[in-house]
């Protein structure tokens, strides 16, 4: 089985050598840590912690899309938040994206993600076409 890269014009791509943003190996997906840096690489959503995480879970839906997929198609994920207090904020923009089972999460508090001004950063794996009745 092959890996696949996929790659959306509206999430910017990771430095060379670094990391990738999805892979598609078979029908399962992986979508890379994302948080709300937008193309230009600065923080959108300003400190908001929903703000910060609506805009991360666009860039999700973008990469999942691109793969063919679609949000409720994820099965897991894992959710850094640097202010657990603040978690009602993630799963309120989550349900803007999710209907029916949402997926497995964890959810896990820490001290700073790679940006200061970052507040979430958000990972997904999941099937295409997991959500299609079959």
């Amino acid at each position: 089985m092959a890996i696949k890269r996929i790659i959306s014009d509206k999430v910017k791509e990771a430095p060379p050598k670094t990391w990738s943003n999805c892979l598609v190996v078979g029908n399962q997906f992986f979508v890379s840590g994302m948080t709300a840096h937008d193309l230009d690489g600065n923080v959108a959503g300003g400190k908001d912690m929903y703000s910060q995480s609506r805009q991360t879970f666009l860039k999700i839906q973008a990469l999942v899309e691109a793969a063919g997929a679609r949000m409720n198609d994820i099965v897991k994920m894992t959710i850094f938040v640097t202010d657990i207090s603040e978690r009602k904020e993630v799963w309120r923009a989550r349900e803007e994206f999710f209907t029916g089972n949402f997926p497995a999460c964890s959810l896990i508090g820490i001290s700073a993600l790679a940006t200061p001004e970052l507040k979430v950063e958000i990972e997904a794996t999941g099937f295409i076409n997991a959500s299609v009745a079959g």
